[in-house]
C-alpha cells in the first residue's frame, strides 16, 4: 500500500441532498360565462393563488387552485360587473438527473411558483359572448432525500492548518469563470 492510500481513503456517506429538479412552464386557457352579454373587457387578474406539491411517478405533480376575475361592461358600456369562478389545476413537473439511489422513504418534494398564476389575454368569444382567458404559470420542483455520497477521508484528520491535496491541476480551469455566473446564486441566498 502507498503513501497516497494510506493517507487518503474513500467512504460512503449519508447525507441530505437534492435528488432531482425540474421546471415546467404552462399555459391554459379558461371560459367563464358572464351573467350580461359583455360589450368590453375592463380588466382581467387573478387571486387567492394556493398549491401544494405530492410526489408522483418520475416527477412532482402539483395541485392547485386560483380564482378569475374578469371586470367587463356590458348593454352597451354603459354598465359594469365583475364576474368571478375559481379554478382547480394539476401540474405535473419532470426531474431531471434523478438520483436512483437515494432513500424513497426519506423523500421529501418542494415547489415553487417563479411565475404565479397571471392573465396574459382576455377576449369575448362572439359565438357565445363567454369570455376567454388565457393563464401562464410556471414551477420548480425538487426532489430532497437521503442518498450515498463518496468522499475522500484524510487519515490524519483535519487540521486548522491548509492542507495541499494531490488532485491535478485541472480545476485552475475554473478560474477563467466569469464573476456574474455566481451572482445569481448569492442573491437567492
Amino acid at each position: 500500500m502507498s503513501d497516497y492510500d494510506r493517507e487518503f481513503q474513500c467512504r460512503e456517506i449519508i447525507t441530505r441532498a437534492v435528488c432531482g429538479s425540474g421546471k415546467k412552464f404552462a399555459q391554459a386557457v379558461h371560459r367563464l360565462h358572464t351573467p350580461n352579454r359583455p360589450s368590453s373587457i375592463l380588466g382581467a387578474w387573478v387571486i387567492n393563488h394556493q398549491y401544494a406539491a405530492v410526489r408522483f411517478q418520475e416527477g412532482v405533480e402539483i395541485e392547485g387552485s386560483y380564482d378569475l376575475n374578469i371586470w367587463y361592461s356590458y348593454d352597451g358600456n354603459t354598465k359594469t360587473d365583475v364576474a368571478k369562478e375559481s379554478v382547480s389545476y394539476t401540474e405535473q413537473v419532470p426531474l431531471q438527473d434523478l438520483d436512483d439511489k437515494h432513500l424513497a422513504q426519506t423523500a421529501k418534494v418542494f415547489a415553487e411558483a417563479l411565475q404565479h398564476p397571471s392573465c396574459v389575454e382576455a377576449t369575448i368569444d362572439q359565438a357565445d359572448d363567454s369570455v376567454m382567458i388565457t393563464i401562464e404559470r410556471e414551477f420548480r420542483a425538487e426532489l430532497v432525500a437521503e442518498t450515498k455520497l463518496c468522499v475522500v477521508v484524510c487519515q490524519g484528520g483535519c487540521g486548522d492548518e491548509d492542507k495541499e491535496l494531490p488532485f491535478d491541476d485541472e480545476l485552475d480551469e475554473y478560474d477563467d469563470l466569469e464573476d456574474d455566473l455566481f451572482d445569481d446564486e448569492d442573491e437567492q441566498s
